[in-house]
């Protein structure tokens, strides 16, 4: 876009009083790959909001969505409505997942939070425990932007200036004995569920210490507490496994999902819900309904780029890519540790891994890490500012090669910082 335009499109996430006449206009991608208007390309070490795990531009799921397009577009699931595309895809990811589960599907991971924390909550109504209405996050977690998810929402700017929000309890990301601390002091009693992501991704890229998913796991099992883990950054592939999860000898109460489940081809998330949480609702006729659902839950062409993606992960051997190239990934950024504005470099779970600025290099430019970003640009790789660091995830179809290049773009952004 030139200077002289001035953009009707109100961007997520953004001061859109500087981006208003600076958008960077994306025009066509291919695998790892994107084009800009001007037709430069940009290695997507993003896989541009985490999602793209298959790459960009694949035909299949491209064909699968037109073909279901052909015989029926969309058509609402309410009540006993249904479609042959998201039964398949139902069936498929109860399957797949850990526990013994039903699938509730949405539009996304925000509504896929508030699906679980709803669900949650009205699960103990049903049990007889109405007061079990507290949800626990972490610090640093991110759950969406919806309202429960706000509310949850581990970063603080991101529930800054809404007003009052629904009531959560947040704990330190990385202490057990802070979370088991605080569960004691409001009562396990009124404590519906805990939220944990199995590396947290938009606050920072945070993997779990050793022991602590398992803990926390142990933790609610004792207290009565359900487990929901938000897997929408780590799931499919991403971790190297379908849902992240699996990595630990877990059972959750609940999966949210979503992301990855179509590459983002479509917009699909959903919940993965173990038969203990539905066993009320799916009873016995007249039983309770939760009345609970969005308009385009189980949309039929979002449900065939499911399915399609979901064989292209398995058939192209992508699943495994996710935990086989972590390392190589830590390795490739590791020696920017080196360098006198990072202080450290976070990642070896999973395809995903974060460069952290030092607090004097923050509190001298708070816009440090955006200038990283944009410098890292002219490098010709695009990478995510989060905060107080720059991260990667790219498509789980990059080659080892490509982690070099991400390293030196990011290397060329701390390079502009002033000493």
């Amino acid at each position: 876009m030139s200077d002289a335009e001035d953009t009707r499109l109100w961007h997520p996430f953004a001061d859109m009083g500087s981006v208003r006449q600076a958008e960077l206009v994306i025009d066509r991608g291919d695998d790892v790959w994107v084009w800009d208007e001007d037709g430069r390309r940009y290695l997507d070490a993003t896989a541009s909001l985490w999602y793209a795990n298959v790459g960009h531009g694949r035909r299949e799921i491209a064909a699968a969505v037109s073909e279901q397009m052909g015989r029926l577009e969309a058509y609402s699931a309410f009540g006993d409505l249904a479609n042959r595309a998201s039964l398949e895809l139902a069936e498929l990811l109860a399957d797949l997942a850990p526990m013994p589960a039903r699938i509730f599907l949405g539009a996304g991971g925000g509504d896929g939070v508030d699906t679980a924390a709803k669900l949650a909550r009205r699960y103990w109504f049903e049990q007889g425990q109405p007061d079990r209405t507290l949800l626990v996050s972490r610090t640093a977690g991110y759950h969406g932007t919806h309202g429960y998810g706000t509310a949850l929402a581990g970063i603080p700017a991101n529930r800054a200036g809404f007003g009052p929000q629904v009531e959560t309890v947040q704990v330190p990301h990385d202490s057990l004995e802070a979370t088991e601390n605080e569960l004691a002091r409001v009562g396990p009693e009124r404590v519906a569920a805990v939220f944990v992501e199995p590396v947290i991704g938009a606050g920072g890229v945070y993997p779990p210490a050793p022991g602590y998913v398992e803990g926390i796991a142990a933790l609610c099992a004792r207290t009565g507490v359900l487990l929901i883990v938000d897997s929408v950054i780590c799931g499919f592939g991403r971790l190297g496994t379908w849902y992240g999860i699996e990595r630990w000898d877990v059972t959750p109460a609940m999966i949210v999902f979503a992301k990855g489940v179509t590459s983002g081809y479509l917009p699909l998330g959903g919940v993965v819900v173990s038969e203990e949480v539905a066993e009320p609702f799916w009873r016995a006729p007249g039983g309770p309904v939760l009345r609970h659902g969005a308009t385009y839950a189980a949309h039929p062409s979002c449900c065939a780029a499911a399915l399609a993606n979901i064989a292209i992960l398995g058939r192209d051997g992508l699943l495994e890519r996710g935990r086989d190239l972590e390392r190589p990934l830590l390795d490739a950024l590791r020696p920017l540790a080196g360098h006198g504005a990072v202080a450290e470099v976070r990642g070896g779970m999973g395809l995903l891994a974060a460069v952290a600025l030092t607090d004097e290099v923050l509190e001298r430019d708070p816009g440090a890490v955006a200038q990283v970003a944009l410098r890292a640009r002219e490098k010709g790789v695009l990478v995510r500012p989060l905060g107080r660091a720059i991260a990667v995830s790219p498509p789980l179809t990059v080659a080892e090669e490509h982690f070099g290049l991400m390293a030196e773009a990011i290397e060329h952004g701390l390079g502009a910082l002033a000493g």
